[in-house]
């Protein structure tokens, strides 16, 4: 922790550091006191419920948000700063690079489960992102105070990336170097656990920013359902003038009947989800942007 703190403090001098406690059972509190950072706590248990606080609690032009256990490398935070700056950007997000020489900094199954996720949400929201759970972020303030945080874990950085695909932020990805975790640390992500959170919550984004979409898709599954279970009502009774199989044609109209209540939803949930957007993008421009660089 205290080579973190350092780290940052030398790459970004006049930057404020702040660490979040979260129920820490270790010496991170008296490391980062003793490294001069400002400390503060939060007791609800989980990453979503620090980076909530931490947004609403610290104001700032820009945020720079890091995991604390050193896999980050703080001299790349100048050039992300300077890229927010220069572009008027509300996100720089760091694409991790592997810098360890003797293995692979990411654990076995999280590089192929990143690449995966960031290709479902590329294709569900929309974006570039090819990275969308690194933890190394730059932020601006409009950013920030317009990001209504719900999440509780690890899928904080997917909700952090649909809200910048649903405001229309301007964003980019920077290569940064990503080392190993310290054999002394251990990681909070659980690889199956919050990998199941994640998709969850993905999902639910999902139905929330593309109701039309979502519903639509929904539609189309419980039509072909419907359809497979009606071909064979159909054929029976063209075959022999009668319905044999009353129960299944029950249950294709019924799937039918709910296949068109999905898409009638959709597409009222598409005008509120659209008036939704609206209004998160006027809070959004509300707030100055960050000045460009003469």
């Amino acid at each position: 922790m205290a080579s973190v703190i350092d780290g940052f403090r030398t790459a970004l001098p006049s930057a404020t550091i702040y660490v979040y406690d979260n129920n820490s059972t270790d010496d991170t509190v008296a490391r980062a006191v003793a490294a001069g950072a400002c400390v503060r706590h939060e007791r609800r248990q989980g990453k979503g419920e620090v980076v909530r606080r931490m947004f609403a609690d610290v104001d700032a032009d820009i945020y720079v948000i890091v995991d604390g256990d050193g896999t980050y490398d703080p001299t790349a935070a100048p050039a992300m700063v300077d890229r927010l700056l220069d572009e008027c950007l509300d996100m720089v997000v760091a694409r991790r690079v592997s810098a360890d020489t003797d293995g692979p900094a990411f654990r076995r199954g999280h590089a192929m489960g990143n690449r995966w996720f960031s290709y479902v949400l590329r294709k569900l929201f929309g974006g570039e992102f090819t990275d969308v759970f690194s933890g190394y972020r730059m932020l601006s303030r409009r950013f920030v105070k317009s990001f209504p945080a719900s999440s509780v874990g690890f899928e904080i950085e997917t909700e952090i990336t649909a809200h910048a695909v649903e405001i229309g932020a301007a964003c980019a990805e920077v290569a940064a170097p990503y080392r190993a975790r310290h054999e002394a640390s251990e990681s909070k992500l659980r690889t199956y656990r919050d990998g199941f959170r994640i998709l969850r919550k993905s999902m639910r984004i999902f139905k929330e920013l593309r109701p039309l979409r979502f519903f639509t898709m929904l539609a189309g599954a419980l039509t072909a359902v419907a359809l497979l279970l009606g071909a064979r009502v159909f054929y029976d009774y063209f075959e022999t003038g009668l319905v044999p199989r009353f129960p299944t044609a029950i249950a294709a109209a019924a799937i039918a009947i709910v296949a068109v209540v999905c898409l009638t939803a959709g597409i009222i949930l598409d005008t509120v989800g659209r008036a939704r957007r609206e209004v998160r993008r006027l809070a959004y421009l509300a707030i100055p942007p960050i000045s460009a660089r003469g």
